[in-house]
């Protein structure tokens, strides 16, 4: 990572984000996922390793600083089921982006499904939640503020 883009990332993603678990999701056409992820949320495809049946054995992208992995689902005999196959998911996953509002407008032109457009959340954060072609949920936030422990848990709306 070059220093401008770690500036970049520390201006735009809080502190206790900065490290984390690298997802590893699974679809159903890797190829077409990409090319969505490119689209939708201006990924850039940083390895890709072809299966030999054609398809994508594993693939790397990035969206802004946040690294995802991915490949096609059942591929190889491999043990792995994309969301489309179950349902849905339980899993959403978070990404920090300086533009929210741009972002969701550009993800849903290219076919993603906006499930909570771009809103002011209590967390200090500026929120969508949208789903992807492929059933991935994923939350894009703008951080807006921080909060103490105490202000968080003032804000927090009960049921």
């Amino acid at each position: 990572m070059t220093s401008t883009a770690a500036a970049d990332t520390d201006a735009v993603v809080p502190e206790r984000y900065r490290y984390a678990v690298v997802p590893h999701i699974m679809v159903d056409d890797a190829s077409a996922a990409i090319d969505f992820y490119q689209r939708a949320f201006g990924a850039r495809e940083d390895v890709r390793i072809d299966a030999p049946d054609g398809g994508v054995l594993h693939a790397e992208i990035s969206i802004g600083a946040s690294v995802l992995m991915l490949g096609d689902a059942g591929g190889d005999g491999a043990p792995f089921t994309a969301p489309t196959a179950l349902g849905g998911t339980s899993v959403a996953l978070h990404v920090y982006v300086p533009d929210v509002d741009a972002l969701a407008a550009r993800a849903e032109a290219a076919g993603a499904e906006v499930l909570q457009p771009p809103t002011d959340m209590f967390h200090g954060d500026r929120t969508a939640v949208l789903r992807d072609p492929s059933g991935h949920l994923w939350i894009f936030l703008t951080h807006l503020e921080d909060l103490t422990p105490e202000e968080l848990h003032r804000r927090t709306p009960t049921a």
